[in-house]
């Protein structure tokens, strides 16, 4: 799927829960012969205030990078076999080259300009860091489809009841392609409220 999203997470409080994103390629597993991408990259768009709730991808794997404004913090946890939380290990963190250990439930602190590797079944939560501006957020991963691959603790109303019987709702706000990305300024997070980010768009 390419195009914008605007999702608040089926809870009806964007201003709290939610945020806004771009994405500008992606591959399509169920449709290899005609997608063959293995990889996706998106914008993300984060006010203060806003948060993206707990959860792990079973398939994908993922970098988040602090593009420019504030600073996000990414809260992680190890999963357990049941994909429970486990909440007393320490988590492997890889960030920019380097790799260390920090407790269950740290929230890594990337300016802008830093980054995170996101491994499979990682539990990863984040929000914006009080004080410190809205966040422009990019995302390099492994082909994505959010209808069958977030894993969702605790379950949301987004969230599906299982892997298995997924439906397409944790993104489901609103979706619209662009037909020519040159021509975006910028992303629109609420009809009452614009933030424009300037973005760059280089056609090959």
């Amino acid at each position: 799927m390419l195009g914008w999203d605007i999702t608040d997470y089926g809870l009806g409080d964007f201003d709290k829960v939610g945020f806004s994103l771009i994405t500008i390629r992606n591959g399509n597993r169920a449709m290899q012969d005609k997608y063959p991408k293995v990889y996706a990259e998106k914008l993300l768009y984060m006010k203060e205030g806003q948060y993206s709730p707990n959860h792990f991808h079973w398939y994908k794997t993922e970098d988040i990078i602090n593009r420019g404004g504030g600073n996000v913090l990414i809260r992680v946890y190890n999963s357990l076999p049941d994909e429970s939380i486990d909440k007393v290990s320490d988590v492997t963190v890889h960030c920019d080259g380097r790799t260390y250990t920090v407790p269950a439930g740290t929230q890594i602190r990337l300016t802008p300009g830093e980054s995170i590797h996101i491994p499979q079944y990682l539990y990863h939560d984040f929000n914006v860091e009080p004080g410190s501006g809205p966040v422009l957020l990019g995302e390099v991963s492994q082909c994505n489809d959010d209808n069958t691959d977030n894993r969702f603790n605790p379950r949301s109303a987004a969230s599906p009841p299982s892997k298995k019987t997924s439906r397409p709702t944790a993104f489901s706000a609103k979706r619209g392609i662009f037909t020519d990305f040159e021509r975006a300024a910028g992303i629109c997070i609420a009809k009452r409220e614009v933030h424009f980010v300037e973005v760059n768009f280089i056609s090959t």
